[in-house]
């Protein structure tokens, strides 16, 4: 696909110096004024919650922009000394008015709150956020791309191939608007060199994934019973959603004794798997459906193995807690997937959209020795503990916004 071009007054937007109204001093240090803008409102709180607070306790004064949402969000972030802005942010659509709207309106949030430092997560937010900050003149802008999704997928027809098309040039013209861009996995830096989306003069910068609590997601024990395993996601094919009932199926004719759990919303997405669809293989006693669930902690602490056949992540946050609370981990050898599992010391990996291959691997689990199965589940927290602390994610954070050198001054 070609470049995208841009004239000589764009150009001159994107390399020009900016500057950003001076920050407060919160006892003797510099407090930064940052502006996180995501697709999804719960995921203020479910995946950057840990993030928005430790930037609050560092004592910069942070805004949270996103669609509109549960009342629990607003309340939370409240709760936690987070300003909140609603966005006219439609997370599955397409239409260019509605998203010149959505950039209209980041250009008014950042020009009313003058941020220090814009961070977007997710294609809408780092595209139109890091042109709407570049344009209001932000001073550090950072794009966190936290999986690729479609944009990268391979594609028959010429529609799909015409949405990947403007997704990369979207994606290229967000790269020419940030200062920094934040990876959570080598397969999407690599595929982003590879499509020539990242210019010589960004920063780049590879974090892993968004991190978890080792407090919240306490080491638990090994569940007594039959062996159960259990998948935390969304309803959509892309996550492996058909893969893992059609190998749960496989498993229950020969370990009819063994319990396969799911959890997760049904989703918006056309590539969504219907709830009608999952709920007749419970009916088959093929799953447990459990639905969306506020807290994952009791289902993961009854399991002894979670599963994940994703087709792509950036990292994937459900696998990262089955990680800390100790759980052995079966999950694809796919971008995002493969960095969280060593094979035969934490858990396995398997082809993508292979069920035959997945429940083969469900299989030698279902018969591994407790003994095996219980240092496979040390070997998953002690991973945890020394790449995933949401603690080590964070500063690694501060670092590439450079919110740590602002603080000192």
């Amino acid at each position: 696909m070609p470049a995208l071009g841009f004239s000589g007054s764009a150009q001159a937007l994107l390399t020009a110096p900016v500057r950003g109204a001076p920050s407060a001093r919160v006892h003797g240090k510099r407090m930064a004024k940052i502006l996180v803008v995501g697709s999804l409102a719960e995921s203020l709180v479910n995946f950057r919650g840990d993030m928005l607070r430790h930037f609050v306790a560092a004592g910069h004064a942070v805004t949270a922009a996103a669609p509109s949402g549960p009342a629990w969000v607003d309340a939370r972030l409240a709760d936690w000394g987070v300003k909140r802005v609603v966005l006219p942010l439609q997370r599955t659509g397409t239409g260019a008015l509605a998203d010149l709207r959505l950039v209209a309106a980041l250009w008014r949030v950042c020009r009313r709150e003058q941020p220090d430092v814009m961070l977007g997560y997710t294609i809408k937010p780092v595209v139109y956020g890091s042109l709407a900050a570049r344009l209001a003149g932000v001073p550090r802008i950072g794009a966190m791309v936290t999986g690729l999704g479609f944009a990268f997928a391979p594609v028959q027809g010429w529609r799909r191939q015409a949405v990947r098309g403007v997704a990369q040039a979207l994606y290229r013209l967000a790269m020419h608007c940030a200062h920094v861009a934040l990876f959570q996995n080598p397969d999407d830096e690599a595929d982003f060199r590879t499509a020539g989306l990242l210019p010589a003069r960004l920063e780049v910068v590879r974090i892993n994934g968004s991190g978890v609590s080792l407090q919240r997601f306490a080491s638990q024990p090994m569940p007594a019973g039959p062996r159960r395993f259990v998948l935390v996601a969304r309803l959509l094919a892309d996550k492996g959603i058909r893969e893992y009932l059609q190998a749960a199926r496989m498993l229950k004719a020969s370990h009819p004794q063994v319990q396969c759990h799911l959890v997760g919303p049904a989703d918006s997405n056309p590539a969504a798997v219907s709830v009608q669809e999952v709920e007749q293989a419970a009916r088959d006693g093929v799953v447990h459906y459990h639905g969306a669930v506020q807290d994952v902690r009791p289902i993961l602490a009854s399991s002894h193995v979670y599963v994940l056949p994703s087709y792509r992540e950036g990292t994937p946050r459900s696998v990262l807690e089955a990680l800390a609370v100790g759980r052995p981990v079966i999950t694809t050898d796919a971008p995002g997937c493969r960095e969280t599992v060593e094979p035969n010391v934490n858990g396995q990996l398997v082809p993508v959209a292979d069920a035959p291959a997945l429940a083969s691997a469900m299989q030698q689990y279902a018969e591994l020795p407790d003994s095996t199965l219980q240092a496979q589940a040390t070997a998953s927290r002690q991973l945890a503990e020394a790449k995933y602390d949401v603690r080590l994610v964070n500063a690694a954070i501060c670092r590439a916004l450079r919110l740590n050198a602002q603080e000192n001054r």
